[in-house]
Parts: structure tokens; C-alpha cells; sequence
């Protein structure tokens, strides 16, 4: 496939192969985008800021509606293509397509309710009988930079609000899961984007991610990825604006009176979905002490039950990890764990990038499995004795995106989620469903 960029698709002579995780096979080729490159797409994305600025909400929100509309009537091959370079399964693949339609239509409905608000100056005694407004007005150019696991949505919840709001875009997507990304970028210019509002780079990230981000001329940059680029970015791009969601290493707390039989299928999922490779999959399980082997009783079947192998097998329940070394890392740190004590009570094998979905017990929580983001398909299992240990537990991480909890108890579910420590905390209560 070619890039595109300053309003035309383009190839080059340095080539970068996307290989399918699953058979090692080359799938296609993309061009390997030099400076040069960059600086061309930045020149004309900056002048076609100013267009993106003057075009009408009505005529965004049309765009984005239309694309929407194309996305769904083309989801069946996106997913095929989504399933052959990310090496999630073929049911996820048409799950995330089908969220990226979602994400379309809610930035078209949100490109007509971006307003201002008025100011009541009167609220202080100099300014009786004055009143001030604002508005909200384009950034200009923005980069975005998106991770391989979701290769359409995510690049989707950048994209779309950019163009909503009347804003130009560079595109960037992850090296290894290009191909959808371009796919979006066809598509979006056949539904009605000015050819130059939009660029798509493809290239690595330490060739051209770096300068991209440093140039002055980008207005804002959003990035989702793992907490040490993160870092790196946030070094390069100084005070300008940016916008991160980085990695995390995600807890989930289960109590006695818990609904097991909703709790276990439920934990299952956010852990292996694909493969682990999401940000908020489920890493470390905290479970009351008085519940743990009928926990470990219920758990260990239904992971065995996992089928694992080619993402495009209808029947298949995970796929691989992106790429083989991917795996073998983690591989390389159940072993490290295995060899201070813990116990894989299921998995711990792998062949190519698939690797066995893994239970581990009695893992030290300086382990790298405990400690450090997985982003693989295992889950570490804790026994605890106290919701105060469980919580302790959750909170004694360097990351802090996501954690849940399984109660029967309101007041313990609210309660842990005023001391847990992240961004979000999911609660299923037996008493009351929440969904």
C-alpha cells in the first residue's frame, strides 16, 4: 500500500513489510517515510489548516456521517484486514469495526454542538451589568500517533474529534498494523475530505515520530502507547499541547459474596482479549482468601478452554501476541516468576507469537509479571485477607489507568472506589446490577 501525504498517495523505494502475527507471512509492504516526506506533509497540512478552519460544522458533520455510513457497508473487509495484521480474532476484529462506526457517528453528531459558553461577570462588584463570552475555535494541525492493538478505532478516537473540531491532521499509525490506517484515510477522503486536511505517514516511530512531535508547527499532538514512549514524547514536545493515554497494569479486586459465576467469565475476557494486548486488560486479581479456591476452581477450566491459533478461524478464542518477540518477552517473564516461587497453574507455553493463556500463583510482586505492564495473555491471581490488602495491592503500581471490583456490598464497592488509584474503577454489585 502507498502513504499519503500533501494530497496525494505516494511510494517509496524503502520498503517496511506487515507480517501477519500468526504465519510470519508478508501481508503487504508500506513505504518507509524519510524527513522529507514529513516535511512535505507538514507544509501542506499546516496551509490546509486554515481550510479545515472555514469549513461550515454542517459540512464536517456531514463528512464524518458519510464515512461512517462507507465503514459500516465496508466492515467485513476491514475486519479481515484488521485480523491479519494485529492477530486478534476474527469476531474481535468485527467488534472493534463495529465501535469505529460508532466513534464516526458521535464525532459527526459532536462536530455540530461545539459552542461557547456565556460569562457572568457580574459575579463580582466590578463588572455589574457586563457580560463575557467564549468560544471554542480549531487548534490548527494535530499529530496522531496511535499503538498497533486497535489500529482502527483508536486511531478513530483521534482522527474523528480532530476533524469535528476543524482541524488539520498528520496521522501516524503504529508500524507494525499500518494497513487499516490508510484504508481509514482512503476512505475518508472518498467521503468528502479536502485532500490535503489529511496525512498518513507510515514509517518508525524513532525516524519520524521524534521529529514530529518536536516540530513547532504541530498545534498538538496525541499519543496512545506505552509509558516509556510516552516519557520520551513528553521530553520532545516540551510545553506544547499534548494529550497521552499510556500503558497500565490493571487489578481487579473480588470479594466474599462475589457472583462467581458472573465474576470469573467476566475476568476470563478482560484478560485474554486480544491476547492481553489491551490497555485495560485485566493483569493482577486480588480474591478474599475465604473465596480463592472456589475462584481457582472456576477459573482454571475456563482458560483451559481457550482455543488458540489462526485469528480468521471463526471458532478461535485468542489469537497470537502482535509479533514473536513479544512473546517470548513475556514468556521470558513467567519464567522469572516460576523461578522465585510462583506456580503456572495453567499455561506457560508458546509456539511462534502464541502464546498459552497463563494463570500464576504466588507471584512475588516485584516479579516483572506483577510489577511492570504484561501486555500479554496472563493473569497473576493474589490471595488476600482484607479489602484494605486487596486495595493496598491495586494501588501499589507505578500505573493507574483502570481497576474493577466484584461485591455483593454498595457501600464496599463505592468505598474502594474513592481509594483506588486510578482513572477508573469498574463496580459489579450483585444487589444491583449495574450492567
Amino acid at each position: 500500500m502507498k502513504m499519503y501525504k500533501a494530497g496525494a498517495w505516494c511510494d517509496s523505494p524503502d520498503k517496511m513489510e506487515v507480517r501477519s502475527p500468526y504465519s510470519g507471512g508478508v501481508i503487504d509492504s508500506v513505504p518507509r517515510a524519510s524527513l522529507a516526506d514529513l516535511e512535505e506533509a507538514i507544509s501542506s497540512a499546516r496551509d490546509a489548516a486554515g481550510e479545515m478552519c472555514r469549513l461550515p460544522a454542517y459540512e464536517r458533520s456531514r463528512i464524518l456521517r458519510t464515512g461512517a455510513e462507507m465503514l459500516e457497508a465496508s466492515a467485513e473487509r476491514f475486519a479481515q484486514t484488521l485480523a491479519s495484521e494485529v492477530g486478534k480474532t476474527i469476531r474481535e476484529a468485527r467488534g472493534e469495526v463495529s465501535r469505529s462506526v460508532e466513534t464516526l457517528r458521535l464525532s459527526s453528531e459532536e462536530a455540530k454542538r461545539i459552542h461557547g459558553e456565556t460569562v457572568p461577570f457580574d459575579a463580582g462588584p466590578v463588572a455589574v451589568n457586563k457580560v463575557g463570552f467564549y468560544m471554542r475555535v480549531p487548534v490548527g494541525l494535530v499529530a496522531a500517533i496511535s499503538p498497533f492493538n486497535f489500529p482502527l478505532n483508536l486511531v478513530l478516537h483521534k482522527v474523528g474529534p480532530a476533524i469535528a473540531a476543524g482541524n488539520s491532521v498528520i496521522l501516524k499509525p503504529a508500524s507494525a498494523t499500518p494497513l487499516v490506517a490508510l484504508m481509514l484515510t482512503e476512505l475518508l477522503l472518498e467521503a468528502g475530505l479536502p485532500p490535503t486536511a489529511i496525512n498518513a505517514l507510515t514509517g518508525p516511530g524513532g525516524e519520524i515520530g521524534d521529529a514530529l512531535v518536536a516540530d513547532p508547527r504541530i498545534d498538538m499532538v496525541t499519543f496512545t502507547g506505552s509509558l516509556e514512549v510516552g516519557r520520551r514524547i513528553a521530553a520532545r514536545r516540551g510545553l506544547g499541547k499534548l494529550t497521552m493515554e499510556l500503558g497500565s497494569n490493571s487489578a481487579c479486586i473480588v470479594m466474599q459474596g462475589a457472583d462467581l459465576d458472573r465474576a470469573v467469565p467476566k475476568i476470563v475476557r478482560g484478560g485474554y482479549a486480544l491476547a492481553g494486548q489491551v490497555c485495560i486488560s485485566v493483569q493482577r486479581v486480588y480474591v478474599l482468601d475465604a473465596i480463592y479456591d472456589q475462584f481457582l476452581e472456576r477459573l482454571i477450566p475456563q482458560v483451559r478452554s481457550l482455543k488458540v491459533g489462526d485469528p480468521l478461524d471463526e471458532t478461535v478464542d485468542m489469537g497470537p501476541m502482535v509479533t514473536e518477540e513479544a512473546a517470548v518477552r513475556a514468556l521470558d517473564w513467567i519464567a522469572e516468576a516460576v523461578d522465585a516461587g510462583a506456580t503456572a497453574v495453567v499455561g506457560g507455553g508458546r509456539a511462534r507469537a502464541l502464546l498459552e493463556p497463563t494463570v500464576l500463583t504466588d507471584v512475588s510482586p516485584e516479579a516483572k509479571v506483577s510489577c511492570e505492564e504484561a501486555f500479554a495473555p496472563i493473569l497473576v491471581v493474589n490471595r488476600v485477607h482484607t479489602l484494605d490488602e486487596a486495595i493496598a495491592g491495586v494501588n501499589d503500581s507505578k500505573y493507574g489507568l483502570q481497576a474493577g471490583i466484584f461485591t455483593n456490598d454498595i457501600g464496599q464497592a463505592f468505598d474502594a472506589a474513592r481509594r483506588i488509584e486510578t482513572g477508573g474503577v469498574m463496580m459489579r454489585v450483585v444487589c444491583f446490577d449495574l450492567g
